[in-house]
């Protein structure tokens, strides 16, 4: 059976030997006769799992015992407003606003009634960028950043100097990069891009910083409840994270986030590069020094009718989920770990193509 090309910008595509490695157990898990969907999270052999993945996770991060590893549920949605109601002791809370999803966080922030400040923000140039950092308050309760901006193809290229705790919203980039999280107090992210499927919201959380909670914060909003309770406070999403597990394995057989990131690197560079070359056909949104290595956001400035028929070509030609975000627009390839060098050449090959029939 052939398989599509999955540009999309999530969930989006798995790869194939997690697939099958999925499939061989998906009715007889390690030949037990029944199915890791079917068996108790309260069994030794979910445990198993659980565990598993939480050492995988730890050890690809380097992150020490001080962490605690969670496996929740409710989207990194969820976390907008769990971080503040958790985390937010009456100092300000700093945000740094790159695009949709840190503008959401904020929202949440302002209906809470926390003591916030956007302390750096690129909406002025249509998040084209990460903006420029100022000097951060060393007493801030936290800063909070969004790694990587899924819809204007941004990401950091290091995170933000800061004495107090940084809290990072990874869902786009997640097992995709190595990254210094030596003053990383929270790191999450939903998993649908380069974790597996949806339904499961990694948390890593300083053991000490869950301690802030306040006891009028209801016990399964608290981190605390989870770090307790292994992530079982309530049912976990137990296929979710074997799929996880699954992924975690691949990373660690690709060279681990040093070699995926290389990798998408590879990838990355490809694209872009194809981009400037065809400038008087294609812009690409994002400012150089800001692209993503995982979200490629670009259009066709001359005639905007192009773009859908760019999209419509594509998918004839086995390419899924290449039109750009409603807010955005225009044309988006999401290279994630799934995505082959392969993949990117043929894409790159069609950009070619279409631009030199309809340039």
């Amino acid at each position: 059976m052939d398989r599509i090309i999955n540009f999309s910008a999530g969930p989006s595509g798995i790869p194939l030997p997690v697939l099958e490695k999925a499939k061989d157990e998906f009715l007889s898990y390690k030949g037990l006769g029944y199915s890791i969907m079917e068996v108790s999270h309260r069994t030794k052999v979910f445990e198993e799992v659980l565990f598993n993945a939480i050492a995988k996770v730890k050890n690809l991060y380097g992150f020490s015992d001080d962490y605690a590893v969670l496996f929740l549920q409710g989207g990194a949605s969820l976390q907008f407003a769990q971080i503040p109601m958790n985390l937010s002791r009456g100092n300000v809370c700093e945000y740094i606003n790159t695009g949709n999803w840190t503008q959401k966080a904020i929202q949440e922030a302002e209906i809470l009634g926390i003591n916030y400040k956007v302390v750096a923000s690129s909406q002025d140039t249509k998040f084209d960028r990460i903006p420029d950092i100022p000097e951060l308050d060393s007493n801030a309760d936290y800063t909070y950043i969004c790694s990587n901006n899924t819809i204007y193809g941004t990401q950091y290229l290091e995170f933000p100097k800061t004495k107090s705790t940084l809290v990072v919203d990874s869902s786009s980039d997640l097992f995709s990069r190595e990254i210094d999280v030596k003053n990383v107090g929270l790191f999450y992210g939903g998993i649908q891009k380069n974790g597996g499927p949806a339904g499961v919201t990694l948390v890593v959380i300083k053991k000490d910083l869950a301690q802030r909670v306040s006891d009028k914060i209801p016990n399964i909003l608290r981190y605390t409840t989870q770090i307790k309770a292994d992530s079982m406070s309530n049912t976990p999403n137990t296929f979710g994270i074997y799929m996880l597990d699954l992924m975690l394995d691949w990373v660690y057989e690709n060279g681990g986030l040093k070699g995926v990131d290389e990798k998408n690197t590879q990838k990355s560079n490809l694209l872009y590069s194809a981009i400037d070359d065809m400038s008087d056909f294609y812009k690409g949104h994002a400012q150089k020094n800001s692209r993503s290595k995982m979200n490629v956001s670009f259009n066709i400035p001359k005639n905007q009718d192009l773009e859908k028929i760019f999209v419509d070509q594509a998918l004839k030609e086995n390419m899924l989920g290449l039109k750009g975000h409603r807010i955005l627009g225009g044309i988006r390839a999401s290279l994630y770990n799934a995505v082959s060098l392969k993949d990117v050449e043929i894409l790159v090959d069609f950009m070619r193509e279409f631009a030199r029939k309809n340039g």
